[in-house]
């Protein structure tokens, strides 16, 4: 292949349903776009609330509708969808946006065999999953080694990745990369910062803010529990996102009392406004691989209580010099830090969050991601 010939370059997401590794890999072919290279993306269904959000200008690929809802088997929708696009397309390489996406790059590779072009799939979560139960956690290890054997490069997200995949799916070095997962552009940094600087609405209390999807993975119950234990007159807690769990949370809410000081407005095009006028983010999450809300709350400079929920977590916050760190599930420590939680500013653990955050944009992740697919397709050529 000619070094100067553009990419083409496949991947794909199931829906515009909100998710933070659908989000991210939309930013990112965004950017490949802008670089010349050819990218689309075959998308399962059209429905969901990041539609009208999507960057513009990107090229999805949508098979033909089926007669019944594709949502409860997408993942099966998407492996046929893919193969034909594939076929038809004859893409240079696939990449794969985050782990529930595996599967899909171990069938093509079955389906396809020699067809199929090289694959390179990003972990967007953490690997260890402490949160499973142990009957399910021998095949689960199983089931990451066999991944590995039809990757052709796996991108970890942070640093503290590497050892991760290499001890978890058993990986060669050669076939880790560790790419800083593109959460932001630095435009986006920019306007954070001065909306975090600029005037913030009068209130009697403290304001606390939330943002993902509402799904067993954030643990949006526990949150809940603890600010109903900890919370002072006047403070309130926002959790923005949209999920199977707003019934579950709705009840919660109501039963504790708490109707006057929680709100769950839904989904939200743009958080940042949100974080700018916050006095405090919470991550409640049981795992995460390195979650670019995150690094959004460290952009703004806005302090951070957050689960230790991954291996990178402790890297992200400076191993809690940028924010508090609890063990996940941790209720009470949870509460005691939401009591504890201050608003005064602290000028240098800002500097140094916005800093941190400037490790993790588009800009210096998406020309990482071309070099990689382009080294990919030299040692699968030669």
């Amino acid at each position: 292949m000619h070094a100067t010939r553009p990419l083409r370059i496949m991947t794909c997401i199931h829906s515009f349903e909100p998710g933070g590794t659908e989000r991210v890999i939309m930013r990112l072919a965004a950017a490949w776009q802008d670089m010349g290279e050819q990218v689309q993306i075959v998308l399962g269904r059209t429905s969901g609330a990041m539609r009208s959000t999507a960057p513009p200008g990107l090229h999805f690929l949508t098979p033909d509708r089926p007669r019944i809802d594709s949502a409860w088997f997408e993942t099966l929708w998407m492996m046929w969808a893919l193969r034909g696009f594939i076929r038809r397309e004859r893409p240079d390489i696939l990449v794969f946006p985050g782990n529930s996406y595996t599967v899909v790059a171990v069938a093509m590779k079955l389906l396809l065999g020699r067809e199929c072009p090289p694959m390179i799939a990003k972990i967007s979560n953490d690997l260890r999953r402490p949160d499973m139960a142990p009957i399910f956690r021998l095949p689960y290890r199983w089931w990451l080694r066999i991944q590995t054997r039809f990757l052709d490069r796996i991108v970890g997200i942070a640093e503290p990745m590497r050892d991760e995949i290499a001890t978890l799916m058993r990986a060669e070095p050669e076939r880790i990369a560790v790419i800083a997962t593109p959460a932001l552009t630095m435009a986006q940094i920019e306007r954070l910062r001065s909306l975090r600087t600029g005037q913030r609405p009068p209130t009697t209390g403290r304001r606390f803010v939330a943002i993902g999807r509402l799904a067993p993975q954030k643990n949006f119950a526990l949150l809940i529990k603890a600010f109903a234990r900890a919370a002072q007159t006047g403070d309130h807690l926002t959790i923005l996102g949209e999920g199977p769990e707003r019934p579950r949370l709705t009840r919660l809410i109501a039963e504790l009392g708490m109707a006057g000081q929680v709100s769950l407005p839904g989904f939200v095009d743009d958080p940042a406004a949100w974080l700018a006028t916050s006095d405090v983010f919470i991550l409640s999450s049981d795992y995460e691989g390195a979650p670019a809300v995150l690094l959004e709350a460290l952009a703004a400079g806005i302090p951070i209580i957050a689960t230790d929920c991954c291996v990178s977590m402790a890297d992200l916050l400076d191993h809690g010099q940028l924010g508090t760190l609890i063990l996940p599930h941790d209720e009470t420590a949870l509460a005691a830090a939401i009591a504890t939680a201050t608003i005064h500013p602290d000028h240098a653990r800002d500097a140094a969050s916005r800093a941190k955050a400037e490790s993790y944009t588009i800009e210096r992740s998406a020309s990482d991601y071309i070099a990689l697919m382009r080294q990919t397709l030299a040692v699968r050529i030669g």
